[in-house]
């Protein structure tokens, strides 16, 4: 089975508190990933970045003060378009996670024979996680798509595609 791994498409990284066009412009492909992985039986596992009220406390506050997917609050929820694809699947394959930081070191606990992951950001959360996957299943396929992928910035986004492809990870 494969597995789709959709990291934090939630509307504050879409179009909230730090939304960019380049977030907006992928969810049509990230859908639609989703709708081929759960129409072929495969596996989806959504991250949604996890913070309290006490963000601007904690560490990653300090270094980023952009208050950002508090939990339980409307810019944490998925994008409602990739909940309705699920909705519509009828699918009980979809796992949804929440992480408290950049990457979920918790992947170690999932069996997995290949693996995808499409979402934000690019150069931030997608290659934590992409990274963290790899140092622990080496030997399976792990791909991303960039075209369902977006960064802060166009080049930051690039430089993280270079750097996972770098570690052996296929950049689609």
């Amino acid at each position: 089975m494969k597995t789709l791994i959709v990291i934090d498409m939630q509307k504050d990284f879409i179009d909230g508190s730090l939304g960019t066009k380049e977030a907006v412009g992928i969810v049509d492909n990230v859908k639609k990933k989703i709708e081929e992985y759960l129409k072929n039986g495969d596996e989806v596992i959504f991250t949604r970045d996890t913070h309290q009220e006490n963000y601007m406390d904690t560490n990653e506050g300090r270094h980023l003060p952009v208050i950002h997917c508090i939990e339980e609050t409307e810019g944490w929820e998925i994008r409602p378009e990739l909940i309705d694809a699920v909705k519509k699947s009828g699918s009980g394959n979809v796992t949804i996670i929440n992480k408290p930081s950049f990457g979920y070191t918790g992947w170690g606990d999932f069996e997995f024979e290949e693996i995808e992951l499409v979402g934000l950001c690019t150069d931030i959360c997608v290659v934590s996680n992409a990274l963290i996957l790899k140092a622990l299943f080496p030997e399976i396929k792990i791909s991303v798509d960039a075209a369902a992928c977006a960064g802060v910035t166009p080049e930051s986004h690039n430089a993280a595609l270079t750097t996972m492809k770098m570690c052996q990870i296929e950049i689609k």
